[in-house]
């Protein structure tokens, strides 16, 4: 089975290698040729997933054609802002109906839009074999094969199980959900509160705090999620709360990464400089907000990280607004 890997990142790297070891024909597509031919003689990324060597059914190209032609299977492991282009791209490049599986954690930052909707209006021909996956899933410790879950998502029953006869292996246990919505929207967001979560740390303040900030930010989650047409009870699952527990203790988390910089008094754009990787919850943070304004949800955290990453609020005093609220229910 040939299966197509878009975006050469740390994430991108670990799946095309995970399904290249599963036995598949594993296509790994990087947009600059150079990058391609590297990866391709050095057989390992050494850039973003260094030390961990690719199989030799794993091929790389820069020719989106040639990475996906004959595809059974497309996984989009591109930043979020960059799936809208890249569609377009696969748009022509694909012939007939092919499963999608977006990868990707975020929202695209100046719509809103989930990335499965994106998938959808771009390649309307493949709009009913679109999947979104998520979970604890750290790239890192994937390649490594530390034992995790996953999730794949979508309102279509064929393509889960697809994707899990290509992911699923004795360090990857694969689970299926048909609310793509809120796996996306719980896999989009807990970014926010990592941020939110580093900020916390950053200062200086214990895990009283971050605990405090994770299960109220949770909430914020949930409300915005069923706002959008998700079911509650996903947000209590593995791309929910197990990827915010992931994704907010980890340092190997770019999204706490940045939150603990921002935390220490460290500018944005000094962080995201050094850090040479998209952090998800960035941009996301902005669509968030936005999409909370639209359907007049409550997000308070959120709405404090978005002042501290691009209004200059200073963190103390983000959390000082935070905990100056009237005081409220807890099931409110």
């Amino acid at each position: 089975m040939k299966v197509a890997v878009i975006g050469a990142g740390s994430w991108g790297t670990a799946l095309a290698r995970l399904v290249a070891s599963n036995g598949c024909d594993a296509w790994l597509w990087d947009r600059d040729r150079g990058n391609a031919a590297a990866l391709d003689s050095q057989r390992e990324n050494t850039r973003y997933l260094p030390g961990y060597r690719f199989p030799d059914s794993l091929h790389v190209s820069a020719d989106l054609g040639e990475a996906v032609s004959r595809a059974e299977l497309v996984v989009l492991a591109v930043p979020s802002d960059a799936v809208d282009e890249v569609s377009r791209g696969l748009a022509s490049a694909l012939r007939g109906c092919v499963p999608l599986l977006n990868a990707a954690k975020g929202l695209e930052s100046h719509t809103g839009r989930r990335l499965s909707e994106v998938l959808a209006d771009n390649i309307p021909g493949c709009a009913g074999a679109v999947a979104a996956l998520s979970g604890p899933n750290l790239a890192v410790e994937l390649a490594a094969g530390v034992p995790t879950a996953t999730v794949v998502a979508s309102r279509f029953a064929a393509v889960p199980d697809i994707c899990r006869r290509v992911l699923a292996c004795p360090a990857l246990r694969v689970y299926s959900s048909d609310d793509i919505v809120g796996v996306e929207m719980a896999g989009a967001l807990k970014n926010v509160l990592a941020i939110a979560a580093g900020i916390s740390e950053g200062m200086g303040f214990g895990d009283n705090t971050k605990a405090a900030l994770l299960t109220r930010g949770l909430a914020e989650m949930t409300r915005l999620g069923t706002a959008l047409g998700a079911r509650a009870s996903t947000f209590s699952g593995l791309s929910g709360v197990g990827d915010l527990f992931a994704t907010a203790s980890s340092h190997l988390s770019r999204n706490l990464r940045v939150g603990i910089a921002l935390g220490q008094g460290r500018s944005l754009q000094d962080i995201l400089n050094e850090l040479g990787q998209v952090a998800e919850g960035v941009p996301t943070t902005r669509a968030a907000v936005s999409l909370a304004a639209r359907t007049g949800v409550e997000m308070p955290i959120a709405a404090e990280a978005h002042a501290i990453l691009f209004e200059g609020r200073p963190p103390r005093e983000g959390l000082a607004n935070l905990m100056a609220r009237q005081g409220k229910d807890e099931s409110a």
